[in-house]
């Protein structure tokens, strides 16, 4: 077993499946098809890190809940980010039945009226000049499209990009990536990256405490610049608008810098919103809610209505460039059924209003959590968007001691009650919930987490504040 210092950045992107305590719990998984299949799954799938073995079985998945196959229900703070309208919405079916029935497939060279409308809706619900799109069948190829537009548009081929950053796991990808443990191993990956501090500020690279929220982290975009000017032949900067995994939220202040500065030095600002687009931050794209503008929009995992892969670039009619290279080329790059999910998933949260849903679901969300902080000082950190929410687990706050192990007994423990979310960096817990929770489950998902919080307090010795 590898130790603590050794395993924390593989701790990164999610709750690792190697220590003892996801052991444990494997074990406590009695039901004997439920081991039969988890058996069966690590004989036959290869073996990868945060995947095998598997945490459980599934044979159900409706509206909020996973239901394993013991008929045990999962209410899911996760959903690999594709569940923004939980699962099996009627719309989305309906509108994906109906396809498959009249135009299961089109060819490349063909187009047809889902994909082209689904376009266009996407075109509409982003706004501004961004009204050119590319689909593709998943986040990751939409980030190596966003790369080959930004070197074909600028004539420069370095990015900058940030240290903790995801952007899918292709070796194109990971290359941009700021997280090690996709590099691990790996060799030489795509030349001209160069990674710069997130804007973290709880624990960031460069803190500054004593300054306002405004201002407390314009000083990492000026970083951005100094690279820039030092390093010349940039042509692109990419970043999530707020980073999903431990939910870091920069202030509008840094954004607007960033825009002025890729603006000052053409460098094209490519903004990753596959996690956290489609409604997540109470606006359609987490973008918007800075009052900036990309040049290049990546979006795909809740585009599809948690029932189709489809993802999509979009970027300005200006950049529209590229006619005689082929930066996709995907089979289904106009999936009519993917196109159907898509257009479908729009459609829902404009009939259901979750985007002002979200932003009322999202204050409530900050009261309660801020009031647990108050009351369980294992709590170091409280900080999210939306329905998107990060709680880091310290062991001292004065020193802000990541507390893994507590981080890991409250994953299990809420497990057990009930609840499925993931924990990032080793401490942060996140809490993604679909987009459609009622306030009454979300309430009831809240009490199950903060007993959880206090179980767990008083096992490992913290403090309660009454």
């Amino acid at each position: 077993m590898m130790s603590t210092e050794q395993s924390t950045h593989f701790r990164s992107e999610g709750d690792i499946n190697t220590t003892p305590a996801r052991q444990a719990w494997n074990q406590s998984l009695q039901d004997e098809r439920t081991q039969t299949l988890l058996k069966r799954d690590e004989e036959v799938f290869l073996h990868q890190a945060m995947s095998t073995p598997c945490l459980d079985t599934l044979e159900g998945a409706e509206g909020i809940y996973l239901q394993d196959t013991t008929g045990k229900r999962y209410m899911d703070f996760h959903g690999n980010n594709v569940h923004q309208l939980g699962y099996g919405h009627p719309h989305v079916i309906k509108r994906v039945t109906e396809q498959m029935a009249s135009l299961p497939f089109s060819p490349r060279r063909f187009t047809n009226e889902t994909a082209v409308a689904c376009a266009e809706k996407l075109t509409q619900i982003c706004g501004g000049e961004l009204n050119r799109v590319l689909f593709a069948p998943g986040g990751t190829s939409v980030v190596g499209m966003a790369l080959k537009l930004a070197r074909h548009v600028t004539n420069n081929f370095k990015v900058v990009s940030l240290w903790d950053s995801f952007h899918g796991a292709s070796l194109d990808a990971i290359s941009v990536g700021g997280e090690a443990c996709f590099r691990e191993g790996m060799g030489p990956l795509m030349a001209g990256v160069e990674r710069i501090p997130p804007a973290v500020s709880y624990r960031g690279a460069f803190p500054r405490p004593e300054a306002s929220d405004e201002e407390r982290d314009v000083h990492y975009a000026d970083y951005l610049e100094y690279v820039i000017e030092k390093e010349g032949g940039i042509g692109a900067f990419i970043a999530e608008a707020v980073r999903n995994t431990d939910v870091q939220v920069p202030s509008k202040a840094y954004w607007k810098r960033v825009r002025e500065i890729c603006d000052k030095h053409n460098v094209m600002l490519i903004i990753d919103d596959i996690p956290n687009g489609m409604g997540r931050s109470g606006e359609w794209f987490t973008y918007q809610a800075y009052d900036i503008e990309p040049d290049i929009l990546c979006i795909g995992k809740g585009l599809g209505g948690g029932l189709v892969p489809i993802a999509a670039m979009v970027t300005k009619d200006k950049y529209n460039t590229a006619a005689q290279v082929s930066l996709g080329h995907y089979t289904h790059e106009k999936s009519p059924i993917g196109c159907a999910a898509a257009l479908a998933t729009m459609e829902a949260i404009e009939q259901e209003q979750l985007l002002a849903k979200v932003q009322k679901d999202s204050q409530f969300m900050h009261e309660q959590l801020e009031r647990m902080k108050d009351t369980y000082p294992i709590i170091g950190d409280v900080r999210g968007i939306g329905l998107l929410w990060g709680i880091e687990l310290v062991t001292d706050r004065s020193t802000k001691e990541r507390a893994f192990a507590e981080a890991e007994a409250v994953l299990y423990q809420c497990l057990n009650d009930g609840i499925s979310f993931k924990v990032s960096q080793g401490n942060v817990i996140q809490l993604s919930p679909p987009l459609i929770i009622a306030r009454d489950d979300l309430q009831i998902a809240l009490n199950i987490f903060e007993s959880a919080i206090k179980q767990v307090s008083q096992t490992f010795g913290y403090a309660i504040n009454d």
